[in-house]
């Protein structure tokens, strides 16, 4: 950033050639399997129209930066045990979709089958790149991050031959990134983030047993069979403080329109971006736009799903308003929009989804998922920083290269209480506007990296 001009500078060939060399300079692949120890005797798990929607597009990728321990290298036994000691608990991770063809009207039934064919395990190193390169530099090339998740390119729908996870451990010159792939029709980000505490947990020695156990079996869960052929800059909310401010905005502006509704943190942040966004995009004011939420079904059912229900349980909802209003009505109406939206959610509208989608299933694509629209995943609500592996607590999250598109948005939990970690892709310009918006960056800390993705603390 010069002055509060945002510069993004493509990654050169040669930078590209240089990053490949460091990833791919050392690193070694093993197929893990779960000990025999496992106490589960579920052998097939039947997929729901929220998990057979998900087939076409990437799995989950995250990972986590940590500093480096001394004599990291004796960890890696450690951590390969303690994950083949979790999947113990998580025996869907260790299978492979499999199929039932139904050659009359050319489909197929997707089921998961718990068959312990194993996950992938990386181990990886890239000296040359230090926490700073990916964590603080002001341009970090998005490829460099990439090559620290494992199955890049691999759609979902491919797990009935490649791994349903995917572990890489990429030690740097100066810390560890562990990145985690994992197919988006067996999980979502509850799910994940599940796995992922779980094995920190394990691998730490808090006990030999996950503290939260797994739950599969829900009356939705039913046989569907699908039409179907086989084929970053981060935006930083500074502080509890903006957070709570953007909040009591929010909350004051729709006092006026005589409601009792209560904005949420989340709503009000993301309204704030949805509005910067709509000024650096230069949209005409009766332009529509639209924002797309994913709204977690759990609590929403009845009676409630368990948190640990190992699955996909999240609804889309989409709140449409023409750009003019967006930026007219303020902060609060556009959280308030954002409220009403998700508040229409109720269990009925969910059973209804799952009970038509059977009826007539339709595949999300990354097209479909993100045509004209705002797209945001994750939760602030995720436990991402106390995921401590027995060497420390993480200092940054990452995203890789799954399911990134234009308006995509994804939200994190910073590493100050209460803050709130985004990043999103748009086009270069817009985040350029973005940079140089007042109102936007009065409680926005920006870092960029090439690829037009940008990382915002709250």
């Amino acid at each position: 950033m010069c002055g509060n001009k945002v510069v993004y500078p493509s990654v050169s060939a040669r930078e590209n050639k240089e990053i490949r060399a460091k990833k791919h300079g050392r690193h070694q692949d093993h197929l893990l399997k779960y000990s025999k120890s496992s106490s589960h005797n579920t052998r097939a798990i039947e997929l729901t129209p929220w998990d057979l929607q998900l087939l076409l597009v990437d799995p989950i990728q995250k990972g986590l930066l940590f500093h480096k321990p001394k004599n990291f290298s004796q960890n890696i036994q450690h951590l390969k045990a303690s994950l083949s000691r979790t999947l113990d608990f998580f025996p869907p991770l260790a299978g492979r979709l499999a199929t039932i063809e139904h050659d009359e009207d050319n489909a197929l039934s997707f089921f998961i089958n718990c068959n312990n064919a194993g996950v992938l395990f990386v181990h990886a190193k890239a000296d040359g790149v230090t926490l700073s390169d990916v964590k603080d530099s002001l341009y970090v090339p998005q490829d460099l991050v990439n090559h620290f998740f494992p199955l890049n390119g691999v759609k979902n729908f491919q797990g009935t031959s490649k791994p349903l996870l995917a572990v890489q451990v990429t030690e740097l010159a100066d810390g560890i990134f562990i990145g985690c792939t994992i197919n988006h029709t067996v999980v979502d980000g509850t799910s994940f983030w599940h796995f992922f505490n779980s094995w920190s947990e394990i691998s730490r020695g808090s006990s030999d047993h996950v503290s939260k156990s797994l739950f599969f079996n829900v009356g939705f869960r039913m046989k569907s069979i699908v039409p179907f052929e086989f084929p970053s800059r981060n935006l930083r909310i500074k502080s509890l403080e903006k957070v709570a401010q953007l909040k009591a905005k929010a909350s004051a502006e729709i006092e006026i329109e005589n409601t009792n509704t209560k904005i949420s943190s989340l709503q009000a942040v993301l309204a704030h971006l949805w509005r910067s966004i709509i000024r650096g995009s230069k949209y005409s004011s009766d332009e529509e736009t639209s924002y797309r939420l994913l709204i977690g079904a759990r609590p929403r059912m009845k009676p409630p799903l368990p948190q640990q229900y190992f699955g996909n349980a999240v609804q889309a909802g989409t709140v449409t308003m023409k750009a003019g209003e967006v930026l007219e009505r303020g902060l609060g109406f556009v959280a308030w929009e954002m409220n009403k939206m998700v508040a229409l959610h109720t269990e009925e509208k969910l059973r209804s989804f799952l009970e038509c989608w059977v009826q007539e299933p339709k595949l999300l694509t990354e097209d479909n998922m993100a045509a004209n629209a705002l797209v945001t995943s994750s939760s602030p609500r995720f436990n991402v920083y106390g995921n401590d592996f027995g060497w420390g607590r993480p200092v940054g999250v990452r995203s890789g290269a799954g399911n990134k598109s234009h308006g995509k948005i994804t939200v994190f939990a910073g590493v100050e209480e209460g803050s709130i970690d985004i990043e999103v892709c748009l086009l270069a310009e817009t985040l350029e506007a973005m940079g140089n918006d007042s109102e936007f960056m009065d409680v926005v800390t920006l870092t960029c990296s090439s690829r037009c993705v940008a990382n915002a603390t709250f």
